[in-house]
């Protein structure tokens, strides 16, 4: 009898094969013999993710119970569902695979021991499963020997399958993602996304971390030649990836990072990078990275020469690649590293007001971390027509279930303990707003991060910005003095001084969710508008 790995634990069976950790070049054989691919000119698989080419945060719903209950930020990120709902779409998805082929990955997220989650991936697709054990932390042979499946959270993956009669359902479309906490179980329905499968994981670790004395966060991280570590939160968009590949440091991960009481570690043994416009001289690690057991999601590929058109966003501008860490030369495949010495909040803002970088008190990083801002540009989705602010606290909240200021307080107070330098800095828009002004060039973001990683900031003088009080250095290493003064570089000073109220006003009519459980001191900082 062909082994079944104990998936009828979780109530899955199957008349079809059931394939276990399978090597990258059978999963990418048999993803290309079932159709669900092609190969680039680079070697990497390219899929297409169907209707859904981003999450689907309107569809994710977590089960409401007591163990539960009263720790999440319940709303309309974390939207309630119930349990009889969860089981029902668990069958669903349960009968729609009772006769295909099943791909598991058994794995674990957290690269720090103490902390890790198990996490076991089934799918009927090849390349979701090749996308799970890329983007997890794959088990060495010892491990998965010794893997317990109950003790795995497992992601039933059934992305074809869609729910005919949601409206019965009180659902708001056929796509379902659902989370399962106490019963460690996720289902996807209906979205063929992989990035549902770490970020649904990601989510179940921002739960339950906080009550080991572990602060999770959404961001990337690396480390210097000395060893200090340095952290990038941002959204899509904002460069924490990108930034987070550089050639003169090492990386620990691109997305999703632990600091515990001895230091930071990476939750994945992979990279999800956006790659719309990847340029290679200017993304180096990144590009190279994309290759044979890479997977690429929505890209354009000329037909003849299988060369990729990074430009292209005739499907979706979120196209993206996956790739494992190792990929990045020099990385640190252990994924842990000391407490960080620098941290940047990254703000792609589209209107040209923040500062390139400015340093931020403990008060001033509590308030941004709560904003989480960014802006979303003209033409990135229906109905856009200029840039709009977008505020996601702790720079992630579809992804944190507790309540903002669990994450903010266990922040600031690894901030002050570890004496760590936080910084704000504008990967966005210069001398104007989007379609006046131009984009931050890559170049001075880097000069200015290296200013800041090798300690040069320390020498020089700061003017707090007089809108949103954030202190601006004078100088800069190799970047131009006016450059560092936003209104410096814009014609029309007036329309600055506009804009720049205009935008404190949002960040202040944001920040009235926190204000009951923010101290008087962080709410002392907030821009004057």
């Amino acid at each position: 009898m062909a082994d079944t790995y104990e998936l009828e634990k979780r109530g899955i069976k199957t008349s079809g094969e059931i394939y276990r950790n399978l090597p990258v070049a059978v999963l990418m054989e048999r993803a290309l013999a079932a159709g669900e691919g092609f190969l680039a000119a680079n070697g990497a698989l390219v899929t297409r993710t169907g209707e859904r080419t981003g999450r689907s945060p309107n569809d994710r719903y977590t089960v409401k119970e007591p163990t539960t209950e009263g720790d999440i930020w319940w709303g309309p990120v974390n939207v309630p569902t119930t349990q009889e709902t969860f089981d029902d779409m668990w069958a669903l998805a349960v009968e729609y695979q009772k006769d295909r082929d099943l791909y598991v990955f058994d794995g674990h997220s957290g690269a720090d021991e103490r902390y890790e989650l198990p996490v076991r991936v089934v799918s009927d697709k090849a390349w979701h499963g090749l996308f799970g054990q890329t983007l997890f932390r794959r088990p060495s042979p010892e491990k998965l020997a010794a893997f317990e499946p109950d003790d795995a959270y497992t992601v039933f993956d059934a992305s074809d399958l869609m729910v005919t009669d949601y409206e019965k359902r009180d659902l708001r479309s056929g796509v379902f993602v659902g989370l399962d906490i106490a019963g460690k179980r996720v289902v996807i329905i209906g979205s063929g996304y992989a990035g549902e499968i770490k970020k649904s994981i990601f989510t179940i670790m921002n739960f339950i971390l906080p009550t080991k004395s572990v602060c999770p966060m959404h961001c990337s991280a690396n480390v210097g030649a000395d060893g200090d570590s340095a952290l990038f939160f941002g959204l899509s968009g904002t460069g924490k990836t990108t930034l987070s590949a550089d050639p003169n440091r090492r990386l620990i991960g691109d997305d999703q990072t632990g600091w515990s009481d001895d230091g930071i570690f990476n939750f994945e043994g992979g990279c999800y990078a956006k790659v719309i416009n990847l340029d290679p001289e200017l993304e180096p690690q990144i590009y190279d990275a994309i290759r044979f057991g890479s997977v690429l999601e929505n890209v354009i590929v000329d037909e003849a020469t299988r060369e990729i058109d990074y430009a292209a966003d005739d499907i979706t501008e979120n196209t993206r690649a996956t790739y494992p860490v190792e990929y990045i030369p020099r990385c640190i495949v252990e994924g842990v590293g000391d407490h960080p010495r620098n941290v940047f909040f990254l703000a792609a803002d589209a209107f040209g007001i923040l500062p390139p970088i400015a340093k931020l008190t403990k008060e001033l990083a509590m308030y941004h971390f709560l904003s989480g801002y960014t802006a979303k540009l003209a033409g990135t989705e229906a109905g856009i027509d200029e840039p709009q602010a977008t505020f996601s606290t702790c720079f992630g909240a579809p992804f944190m279930p507790r309540h903002p200021t669990v994450y903010a307080e266990m922040l600031g107070e690894r901030l002050v303990k570890h004496d760590t330098n936080c910084w704000l800095v504008n990967t966005g828009w210069s001398g104007g707003p989007y379609g006046v002004g131009s984009r931050m060039r890559i170049d001075i973001t880097r000069a200015l991060l290296t200013a800041a990683l090798e300690g040069n900031l320390d020498k020089v003088e700061f003017t707090p910005d007089p809108v949103f009080n954030v202190l601006v250095p004078d100088e800069c290493p190799d970047v131009p003095k006016d450059v560092l003064t936003p209104k410096n570089t814009w014609d029309d000073k007036d329309a600055y001084d506009a804009k720049a109220k205009e935008l404190a006003a949002m960040f202040v009519e944001n920040f009235k969710a926190y204000e009951d459980m923010a101290s008087e001191e962080v709410r002392a900082v907030a821009p004057k508008a």
